[in-house]
């Protein structure tokens, strides 16, 4: 049996349809991580309740197979944080 890692970085910009798409199609042996930020959307149709990852965390509360980790502080540089609050 393949192990597979599969990363799923700013997923707050994918829609619930496309996380969908995604996880069907994941095969035996693999674990798929989603990291995001529902704060830190770029999309023009979504906001922090409609993005696929808050409809993922939603919908997969409480099963067996799902874990969900909420980091409460995230490390910016000052460049970055300047840059959020100015931009």
């Amino acid at each position: 049996m393949q192990r597979i890692y599969f990363i799923v970085d700013e997923a707050q910009n994918l829609t619930p349809h496309e996380i969908k798409t995604i996880i069907t199609r994941v095969g035996e042996g693999t674990k798929i991580v989603f990291t995001g930020d529902i704060y830190q959307i770029d999309h023009p149709y979504l906001d922090s309740q409609s993005n696929g990852l808050s409809f993922l965390i939603e919908h997969f509360k409480g099963e067996k197979l799902y874990s969900h980790i909420n980091l409460e502080k995230g490390e910016r540089s000052e460049l970055a944080e300047l840059a959020s609050n100015l931009l």
